[in-house]
């Protein structure tokens, strides 16, 4: 007996089946398509409300201060108290900058870990709580917190599409990322370097359409809310080349060696400070930022007030060469961001780094007459900014787009690499992972008790 031909309806609705899973016409794919811009979008635009909000916090301290330097004893040692006791008793996973958090999870397998550090609670309690610590005059950023609230938003949207595969639940952390950062800085490019070079340290082919469309998305929703702006303005400075280079060397050397310093104590820092000084801290943690608030306060009255917040005003200054600080401003703004981490406040160190790299360039600028003081500066932002992170491909990137100058390429370029030399001399392992390290090894110790 022979088997009879299927019949005709059965024969197309295979072939309806087969066109189905087409990638292109597959409507699971294009719903996940769906999920992956709206979530883009969605961080864009929380990361557009959440800068706006970080320059009225900012502000309201601002004013709280004006012609009453003095109340800064109060506000900052009290504001860092309030945020240290709210991160650990009703935010846990929200401390720290927010980028070794996102780089842990990318290493995670237990879902109840990565919810603990990717869960929408977190992202709210990251907001708020950088929110208060710049309106405490902490020195702190936003961009490094934006990074863990889009991966956030993205791990929340992974969860509702029910994603089975830990490679595309990875994926979704890794696009929320980078939107986060090309959305804090207008820097699509940089997004994407910056989720190939810190955050997964490889582009993977499954990963790479979700982070491209991704950061473009929210680049493109970033020029809808905000205009095509410059995070720095449009820089034209140039340095031609001639004698004026030594500044490339002058910069690398100097930023790399602070860079690598300021990196290695804060991963010091990480591993518990010894004897009765690290006893305290984790018995009296409140106490220990009261501390750190009086420290920071009395930085600032000692820099004039420069200190405090993100240190974007006076970055722009510098470039622009509206304005000049004193040779302080730069290692004070250093051991301000050094203590305000250091506290256990939630915050990044993305744009205080900026700060004390234009600090740093516009003194190192009096050695190079020759040299625009413009380009200088910029050069002294990407060696400490490369020394911070031993990024240097995303450092040049990043000040690159953020003046929209792309003649100092080749000079910023040459720089970070060099400052990244000298900083591994130093630290030898890049910041953000030691830190994503031992956080890991901290949800690992807490899971097996």
């Amino acid at each position: 007996m022979t088997e009879s031909a299927p019949s005709g309806g059965t024969g197309r609705a295979a072939r309806l089946r087969r066109i189905t899973r087409l990638p292109l016409l597959s409507p699971r794919q294009w719903k996940r398509r769906l999920v992956y811009w709206c979530g883009a979008i969605i961080v864009a635009a929380i990361a557009i409300l959440f800068a706006r909000a970080a320059d009225v916090a900012q502000g309201l301290f601002t004013a709280a201060l004006h012609g009453h330097a003095a109340l800064a004893l109060l506000i900052v040692p009290a504001g860092l108290a309030v945020s240290v006791v709210l991160t650990r008793r009703v935010f846990p996973g929200a401390q720290g900058s927010g980028i070794p958090q996102t780089i842990a999870a990318l290493h995670m397998h237990d879902p109840r870990a990565i919810d603990g550090v990717l869960s929408m609670r977190v992202a709210i309690g990251k907001i708020g709580l950088t929110l208060l610590g710049l309106a405490s005059g902490a020195s702190i950023g936003r961009e490094g917190p934006t990074v863990q609230i889009g991966a956030a938003v993205m791990h929340a949207l992974g969860k509702l599409l029910q994603l089975p595969r830990i490679e595309m639940q990875r994926a979704l952390v890794l696009a929320g990322g980078a939107a986060g950062v090309a959305a804090a800085f207008n820097t699509p490019v940089a997004g994407i370097v910056f989720a190939i070079e810190e955050l997964s340290h490889s582009f993977e082919a499954r990963t790479s359409g979700t982070v491209l469309t991704a950061v473009i998305l929210a680049g493109i929703t970033t020029v809808a809310f905000a205009g095509n702006y410059s995070y720095f303005g449009m820089i034209s400075a140039q340095l031609d080349f001639g004698a004026s280079w030594v500044a490339i060397a002058l910069c690398a050397l100097a930023g790399g060696v602070l860079g690598g310093v300021f990196s290695q104590l804060l991963v010091s820092a990480s591993r518990g400070l010894p004897g009765r000084a690290g006893r305290f801290v984790m018995e009296h943690p409140a106490a220990f930022a009261v501390l750190c608030g009086l420290v920071l306060a009395a930085i600032g009255i000692a820099s004039g007030g420069s200190t405090y917040g993100t240190g974007y005003v006076q970055a722009r200054s510098l470039v622009e060469g509206t304005s000049h600080l004193a040779w302080s401003f730069a290692p004070l703004k250093l051991l301000a961001t050094l203590v305000s981490y250091l506290s256990g406040i939630p915050g990044g160190i993305f744009a205080p780094s900026l700060a004390v790299g234009a600090g740093l360039g516009d003194w190192l600028s009096h050695l190079v007459p020759g040299a625009p003081v413009g380009a200088v500066v910029l050069l002294g932002m990407v060696a400490y900014f490369a020394g911070v992170t031993q990024a240097p491909i995303t450092s040049t990137v990043i000040v690159m787009e953020m003046t929209d100058n792309q003649r100092m390429t080749i000079p910023l370029l040459a720089t970070a690499m060099l400052a990244f030399g000298i900083s591994r001399l130093i630290c030898r392992r890049p910041l953000y992972g030691a830190l994503a390290r031992r956080f890991l090894a901290a949800v690992e110790r807490r899971a097996s008790n």
